[in-house]
């Protein structure tokens, strides 16, 4: 487990005791609910640290969430990006969604265990939310092009993080043709700028401002 955590701690050396706790007992408790349910694709769960926890706090590299802050996390699953990000994060406010049940009582468990008062998670359609939030994460779950439309009318008009408000979204690959399909601004951050493990060769975060006139 400590060799997990110094992995942590390589990129986030000020993390606090706590959040020290919390992230080491991540590998355990998705270990044990992995085998109930296949939360996490089984040859991954090796690479769990790098491939899952280290791959959300992407988004901490990009963005500092002030506290007070609401996020919401569309598609999750088993709980990512928002479970690494609210342990990184203890005063901001996550929303974990998932359209999965199985996959939102993982969520429920995980943020239980870990005493995360700042994660709430349920199972619904995203597009179905009537609430407003500073900030909409996702680990690439659809094009774009597709998710747009589910979050356009989902953010706060006011700004008062370091960022306007908007979408900071996990992705692989070609970002520039799929961003293309749709008339946005975007800007892109390449996590190989963060992190040294090859894994991110190809790993970005695109962050997508909202403007209140769409």
């Amino acid at each position: 487990m400590n060799q997990e955590l110094d992995l942590i701690l390589k990129y986030f050396p000020d993390i606090s005791d706590k959040q020290k706790e919390q992230f080491s007992a991540l590998g355990e408790l998705y270990r044990d609910w992995n085998q109930k349910i296949n939360v996490i694709s089984r040859k991954d769960m090796d690479a769990f640290y790098t491939h899952h926890v280290l791959h959300s706090l992407g988004i901490a590299k990009v963005m500092k969430f002030e506290p007070g802050t609401w996020v919401l996390d569309i598609g999750t699953g088993g709980g990512f990006p928002g479970i690494p990000l609210a342990i990184m994060f203890p005063e901001t406010n996550f929303h974990l969604v998932d359209s999965i049940g199985k996959k939102i009582t993982v969520v429920k468990d995980v943020a239980k265990t870990l005493k995360l008062s700042n994660v709430e998670g349920q199972q619904v359609r995203a597009e179905s939310l009537l609430r407003k939030y500073d900030f909409v994460v996702s680990r690439a779950v659809t094009r774009m092009i597709n998710f747009y439309p589910w979050v356009k009318g989902k953010f706060k008009k006011e700004d008062f993080n370091e960022f306007q408000n908007g979408i900071l979204y996990l992705k692989g690959g070609e970002v520039d043709e799929e961003m293309e399909e749709l008339d946005i601004s975007y800007v892109t951050y390449h996590l190989e700028d963060y992190f040294k493990e090859e894994f991110f060769e190809t790993k970005k975060v695109v962050y997508v401002p909202f403007e209140g006139k769409r």
